[in-house]
């Protein structure tokens, strides 16, 4: 990457965003001072995490929270982490049509990436993505999950809020709790309120989070919002910006952003460690190992210590 390249990001050229943000998808050789020179030109974009159950519309309300911004005289960069391919590796649903008419804003950038198999339902390199969109000048990066249920936990390490969409057919609180997302929520909506069951759910989740929440901890508020009616997102947009305000002033903020800073690191080293591990003799070790196993009578234990042995020898 040259300083070319570095100038486009800054001027939010979004061809040059497409390029990078490609070959950060596909592990391009991207030298370390890239992202260092990225770092010193961050926006500091505040990060928003959207996810859920399936079917749940998201993508319908991260539309609309986009529009909420754009009139507020902000820009946002959106990151729509979907299914991979088992067939092409790619975003399985990365040629649906998304948000449409921003596709000529230059205020807005959005990319669909494939989630490559993480449970976290966050794509491996989004985190990278963000560095790149807050560079550009964006306020905000919009990081919507591919809604895998108990699997979401990761996206609450990547973002300063998160946002947990649920419908009235999301079922009973024993299945709230088994899905986990009552731990990683900082706000929960009601999408689809329009629908039988949303005011009863609504209270579920109220007595739930009152009686879960740890002392010391903020209450996550619920809103109830019919996206595809666009009811109450003008109150869940306000509402959003009063939380921050308060996780700000209270150093939650701070304090997630920190986490995820150390967090980025320990992930960064453990990818770099098992990179520098598994050369192609090692393999190539592990292949003759399992070929040479009769049966499976052999404890992986076992041959991963021969790996390492071997490793330190």
């Amino acid at each position: 990457m040259d300083s070319d390249t570095l100038d486009r990001i800054r001027s939010n050229d979004h061809r040059t965003l497409s390029r990078v943000i490609s070959q950060i998808e596909n592990d391009g050789d991207i030298p370390d001072s890239f992202f260092k020179d990225v770092h010193t030109i961050e926006n500091q974009a505040l990060r928003i995490g959207i996810t859920g159950p399936p079917g749940a519309g998201k993508s319908t309300l991260t539309n609309l929270l986009i529009q909420q911004y754009i009139d507020d005289g902000k820009s946002v960069g959106v990151v729509a982490v979907d299914p991979t391919s088992p067939f092409t590796g790619g975003a399985l649903l990365g040629d649906r049509v998304r948000m449409n008419n921003y596709i000529w804003d230059d205020n807005v950038f959005i990319r669909s990436m494939g989630s490559h198999g993480d449970l976290g339902g966050l794509a491996r390199k989004t985190q990278d993505v963000g560095d790149i969109l807050s560079a550009s000048g964006k306020d905000v990066v919009i990081i919507e999950t591919v809604g895998v249920g108990q699997g979401e936990h990761d996206v609450a390490k990547a973002v300063d809020l998160t946002l947990v969409l649920l419908v009235p057919e999301s079922g009973d609180e024993i299945q709230l709790m088994k899905a986990g997302l009552i731990e990683i929520g900082d706000m929960f909506v009601i999408n689809k309120s329009d629908r039988e069951g949303a005011g009863r759910l609504a209270q579920t989740l109220k007595s739930m989070l009152h009686t879960f929440t740890k002392k010391g901890k903020l209450e996550p508020p619920v809103y109830n919002t019919s996206a595809d009616r666009n009811e109450g997102i003008a109150d869940l947009y306000n509402a959003l910006n009063e939380l921050l305000s308060v996780m700000e002033s209270k150093g939650i903020l701070i304090q997630k952003q920190l986490d995820r800073h150390r967090n980025r690191v320990y992930n960064l080293i453990q990818d770099r460690l098992l990179k520098k591990f598994w050369t192609p003799e090692r393999l190539d070790q592990l292949e003759i190992s399992i070929n040479n196993l009769e049966t499976t009578q052999t404890s992986p234990h076992e041959v991963a210590s021969i790996l390492l042995n071997k490793a330190h020898e």
